[in-house]
């Protein structure tokens, strides 16, 4: 009997998007059926041409009635913002949707965005899952799977290091780089929604363990270029800002317990300078017996490690389609999800 081949739409073709399209391509248990992109100059081309691969007959449109008229099992969304409404049209049409851009996992934060979908699962019965690298797998999957080797836990910490001058991404401008220090730490670029976003992968983990979150506190520090610092599209000036360090941190039995650390540096000519390696997913975790864990890029030609954040996040969302796809209606977070065994990885 022959293995079940699933009909997919992929939603966005950006850096993430063009990650999940190839592997979509390239997967013998997946159909790509349809593409849809925003950028006027991308509308009309074959899907393969957009990502390097042989033509394959998926003509890429913007035209997202056209998508949702098609026939097909799961959309994978890769777009930069959630977009709830599209998500439950996709739902009810009997389709089961993917979104990197989350809402993840219910929680207080996106009761109303959970429960429309949850409605829409039931009406489509269809399935939907929020996932990623972070908020997700290095924050949550991760830490909770490496829990099982320890005997106690004290504390845990998550950090991502990237070093955005030789990994370039589209953020740079958007999160305050090259402003005013003081006028960054006063209202940082980034949104004061953002820990409820990484709430999500915070409670997965503390409510796994058997405990509470209590309240998250956040904290900003902020390095000044020391020289004038090239990019591709621009330039930071000397004396503004050329690194930034999030720390988020979930506190249990009134103490802190679960942190996530986010170094984001525009190179090495920084003050104050923090020496965290090359670009990673580093976990840490305090207790019996200690224990610390990098996720990284296999080492490049010089010899430094890419950050693959980016393409990780789509491909996390890819490899699960299948599970997605025959699961139970209704939101699927990983915990039900379980093991994912992806298919058609190993080929020729």
């Amino acid at each position: 009997m022959s293995e079940k081949i699933y009909r997919v739409i992929q939603w966005a073709t950006g850096t993430v998007g063009q990650a999940t399209l190839r592997h979509f391509i390239e997967n013998p248990f997946i159909e790509l059926v349809g593409v849809h992109v925003t950028n006027p100059e991308k509308v009309g081309k074959d899907a393969g041409d957009l990502v390097g691969l042989p033509v394959t007959g998926v003509i890429a449109t913007n035209d997202a009635e056209q998508l949702i008229a098609i026939e097909a099992d799961c959309v994978l969304f890769a777009g930069l913002v959630a977009d709830v409404d599209l998500f439950c049209r996709l739902l009810r049409s009997g389709k089961n949707v993917i979104s990197t851009a989350g809402p993840f996992i219910p929680n207080k934060w996106f009761e109303e965005a959970n429960a429309r979908i949850e409605d829409a699962c039931r009406e489509g019965e269809t399935s939907y899952h929020g996932c990623g690298i972070h908020p997700g797998f290095s924050g949550d999957i991760l830490p909770l799977t490496l829990s099982r080797l320890m005997s106690r836990i004290d504390s845990i910490e998550v950090t991502e290091i990237i070093d955005k001058l030789r990994n370039p991404m589209i953020y740079t401008e958007i999160m305050g780089f090259g402003r005013d220090p003081d006028d960054l730490l006063a209202k940082p670029s980034r949104s004061p929604d953002a820990p409820r976003h990484f709430y999500q992968s915070m409670a997965m983990v503390v409510e796994g363990l058997g405990k509470t979150i209590e309240k998250v506190t956040t904290d900003l520090e902020v390095a000044k270029a020391t020289q004038d610092i090239h990019y591709d599209t621009g330039v930071i000036k000397q004396g503004t800002v050329g690194g930034q360090h999030f720390t988020w941190t979930a506190w249990v039995d009134g103490a802190p317990f679960l942190s996530y650390h986010f170094y984001w540096t525009m190179g090495r000519n920084l003050d104050p300078l923090w020496d965290n390696g090359d670009s990673c997913y580093r976990i840490r975790i305090k207790g019996d017996p200690p224990l610390e864990l990098k996720l990284m890029g296999a080492e490049a030609e010089d010899g430094r490690t890419p950050f693959l954040g980016l393409p990780w996040t789509g491909l996390l969302g890819a490899t699960a389609l299948p599970a997605v796809c025959d699961a139970r209606p209704g939101v699927i977070t990983h915990i039900e999800l379980g093991v994912v065994r992806p298919k058609g990885l190993v080929r020729k």
